[in-house]
């Protein structure tokens, strides 16, 4: 299981728990309601960072493996390179 898929589900879990302890917990109405809503403003917030975090570090994986890609590509084509040289030298 990815890291991200855990914190997600800690995140959700917390902002589940805060939730139900919002509700069962004794106060007037419109209390209760702001209360749910700055939690699920913080739930919300919480979410979008980790999102991010994962959008970037998706980003860089890609960034290094295309990297590492034009690396290998380069470093095979100057070896076909120098395999066309000898044989042409080998041949003339």
């Amino acid at each position: 299981m990815s890291t991200g898929k855990i914190v997600l589900g800690v995140v959700a879990g917390v902002a589940v728990g805060a939730l139900l302890g919002v509700l069962f917990a004794p106060a007037k109405g419109s209390d209760t309601r702001h209360q749910i809503a700055k939690k699920t403003g913080d739930a919300k917030d919480a979410v979008k960072d980790k999102f991010n975090e994962f959008i970037e570090s998706v980003s860089e994986k890609f960034s290094k493996a295309k990297e590492d890609i034009s690396e290998f590509a380069e470093h095979t084509k100057a070896k076909f390179e120098d395999a066309d040289k000898n044989t042409k030298i080998a041949k003339g």
